[in-house]
């Protein structure tokens, strides 16, 4: 039997579609699968450890999960932040919005803010009453609330690399036609086999390596020594947001009778989960080698997902 992980996790896009979308939402689990986050590594610059495909953020993601589900809304970013404060205004006067990426570190709601490396989020508008923004925070925050001032200074979102433009905010969801998160699950193989071959569908720094070479390339540091921001970095977020997204993808391949598929998948979710002590501990043999274990099964995954597709 297996015991598929609920609990909490940094799933900030994912929760934040979810709530949304609303009454009848997929599951977080479903969407971030969707998204196609699971489905690649990449040392982003040759220095940043994502456990998320070469040429892939959260905003592409977003896109593509909510075209899987029949979903349609309206994107809009850049201006002034004048033109985005009354953007917001009238978005949320509509209905919920997705706000995203914002600077998380800037997020003065939250404890030990302002700092300079809060990595990006996304939450979700509800309202902006008067001169307050009021938003559920997935990150443990529902109902928060900030001065609208200080909400675009966040929004602007000037320090997240990805971001091609500030404010960025979706709205007005609307379900085009009946799509069932199975449905929408299937249809989402052919994606994650082509993220698997490394095919980025944005730039990246000099420098970033996908997939196994990005995986040798991380264990060959841990060797050298690994810096403390990096090592910092997997422990706090790179690897608890990785190892749930392989969880999830195994157990959403399992639910759609891709038993191999899954099987890998889930293989690697333990892989990678099995890398927290020996980051936080120090053992870097250990941490090395459990890099170099999962660098060939993103291509085994890969091989399974196309045979089932074809």
């Amino acid at each position: 039997m297996t015991h598929h992980y609920i609990g909490s996790g940094p799933y900030c896009y994912a929760n934040s579609l979810a709530m949304a979308l609303g009454t009848g939402a997929p599951t977080p689990a479903v969407i971030e699968v969707l998204t196609g986050s699971p489905f690649g590594f990449e040392l982003l610059g040759g220095a940043l450890p994502l456990f998320d495909p070469y040429g892939w953020d959260p905003d592409l993601g977003l896109s593509a999960a909510t075209d899987l589900l029949g979903v349609r809304c309206t994107r809009t970013a850049g201006g002034t932040a004048e033109e985005a404060e009354e953007r917001l205004r009238a978005a949320s006067a509509r209905g919920a919005v997705l706000v995203g990426p914002v600077d998380m570190g800037l997020l003065l709601h939250q404890p030990g803010t302002p700092t300079a490396d809060g990595g990006d989020h996304y939450v979700v508008v509800l309202e902006v009453d008067g001169d307050t923004v009021v938003f559920h925070d997935p990150h443990a925050h529902p109902f928060a609330t900030l001065p609208v001032a200080d909400f675009l200074v966040a929004w602007e979102a000037k320090a997240v690399g990805y971001a091609d433009a500030p404010y960025v905010m979706r709205a007005d969801f609307v379900r085009e036609g009946p799509v069932t998160p199975q449905e929408a699950l299937r249809a989402s193989l052919p994606g994650a086999a082509q993220w698997l071959a490394g095919d980025g569908r944005r730039s990246v720094p000099p420098g970033t390596l996908g997939g196994a070479a990005g995986l040798e390339a991380l264990a060959a540091r841990v060797d050298e020594g690994l810096a403390e921001g990096t090592r910092g970095f997997l422990a706090h977020f790179s690897i608890r947001v990785g190892t749930r997204r392989l969880a999830d993808a195994g157990h959403c391949l399992d639910s759609l009778g891709l038993h191999e598929a899954a099987r890998i998948a889930t293989g690697q979710a333990r892989l990678v989960g099995r890398l927290q002590h020996p980051v936080v501990t120090g053992d870097d043999r250990a941490l090395a080698d459990g890099l170099r274990r999962l660098a060939p099964t993103y291509e085994q995954l890969r091989t399974a997902l196309l045979a089932a597709s074809s």
